[in-house]
């Protein structure tokens, strides 16, 4: 088992919106200069401005599409959105930013009400620029279902953060 695949399988990142997949590419996303790891919280005031993605891999000819998504909603318990879409981005040339690519869907601020839930930065890399399709709605997203329809591959990156309702002391 791939050491970053597996905090992916600890947290069913891999099973509830994912399949296995090996890493090709490096991806790092940061709030604020703090960058985002597998499986640690982040609470919902730190996470209110569109995060800094950085693609580490492939050249100015390769093509990325970020996916943000919560397989949670509207509660851990009972996931019946699952999944809710919080932003993609397409057609991110390769060794940049994901701003330098198109906001198909544009970042929605985590704010879950009930329980801890993980919100889920996907990489696919594409086979050309291409127009990718965003869905009708952002509630009941399905990420295979998204790359299958827009003839994306398998995942290359992926990372993920907890997140839960902010107390009014936490803000403070």
């Amino acid at each position: 088992m791939s050491r970053v695949l597996e905090p992916l399988m600890v947290g069913r990142v891999i099973g509830d919106v994912l399949d296995s997949f090996t890493p090709s590419t490096k991806m790092t996303v940061t709030y604020n200069g703090r960058p985002v790891c597998n499986g640690h919280e982040l609470y919902p005031s730190a996470v209110s401005t569109k995060p800094r993605v950085e693609i580490h891999g492939g050249d100015m000819r390769s093509f990325f599409t970020l996916v943000m998504t919560d397989p949670d909603a509207p509660g851990p318990s009972d996931p019946f959105q699952r999944e809710h879409l919080h932003w993609i981005v397409t057609n991110i040339p390769g060794s940049t930013y994901a701003s330098f690519g198109r906001e198909a869907v544009n970042y929605e601020i985590p704010r879950p009400n009930i329980g801890i839930h993980r919100f889920v930065f996907v990489l696919f890399k594409q086979k050309r620029r291409q127009t990718v399709n965003p869905p009708p709605s952002r509630d009941h997203f399905n990420t295979r279902t998204f790359a299958a329809e827009n003839d994306l591959d398998l995942p290359v990156a992926a990372v993920y953060f907890n997140a839960q309702r902010e107390t009014a002391a936490r803000r403070r």
